[in-house]
């Protein structure tokens, strides 16, 4: 399989991180969606990461669609329950950490236009969404070990890459303080190899 990603992307880093805890090999093919010369669009038409080659030719992109394909395809540990309603709970907390992501990013976008272009108020709200599923994810969180049943799942993949762009993006933002089982839940899962093989570059 071939992997096109960003070593920045915090959505290439949840793939990474399934694979490496999957043990599936993989080429990795750096690659950023910003650079003129980019090969992404070519096996991505929304000109995104991670992008997935299979050992077939066939291309899987968007983290969650390819996250669900490492399921199909690989054994243990299994990052999903086999029951279905359970396996979308898990989804949720996904989708949740996902969208952390994703405000997370556009909040770093904003902050990066021209003076006089960017607006403030649009990175307050970006924020805002931040702290509100940051909320909802410490109440998941609060008494347990794992986001989801008694072992890893997606859904704490998925959180603790969210986490680490806040870490890596926002360091200002103090997330820790009044999130205690998230910050447990990322102590924990920061030191996994799967983790620290794939910590982003600063920059």
């Amino acid at each position: 399989m071939k992997l096109f990603a960003s070593l920045t992307s915090p959505y290439a880093r949840k793939i990474r991180i399934i694979l490496a805890e999957k043990s599936l090999p993989y080429e990795l093919i750096v690659d950023s969606p910003w650079e003129a010369n980019t090969r992404i669009p070519d096996v991505n038409p929304l000109g995104k990461v991670p992008a997935l080659e299979t050992d077939d030719g066939e291309v899987f992109f968007d983290s969650p669609v390819i996250a669900g394909y490492l399921e199909i395809i690989a054994g243990a540990p299994k990052l999903l329950p086999a029951d279905p309603l359970e396996a979308l709970r898990v989804r949720q907390i996904e989708a949740l950490a996902d969208g952390v992501t994703d405000a997370a990013v556009l909040a770093l976008l904003e902050s990066r236009r021209p003076e006089g272009l960017r607006s403030e108020p649009e990175i307050d709200r970006q924020i805002d969404k931040v702290d509100r599923a940051l909320d909802a994810l410490e109440t998941r969180a609060s008494g347990r070990d794992w986001m989801y049943g008694n072992a890893i799942s997606l859904g704490d993949i998925a959180v603790a890459v969210a986490l680490g762009y806040l870490d890596l993006r926002f360091p200002q933002h103090e997330w820790r303080r009044e999130h205690p089982s998230l910050a447990a839940l990322a102590r924990r899962m920061f030191a996994r190899p799967s983790f620290t093989t794939t910590k982003p570059p600063v920059g």
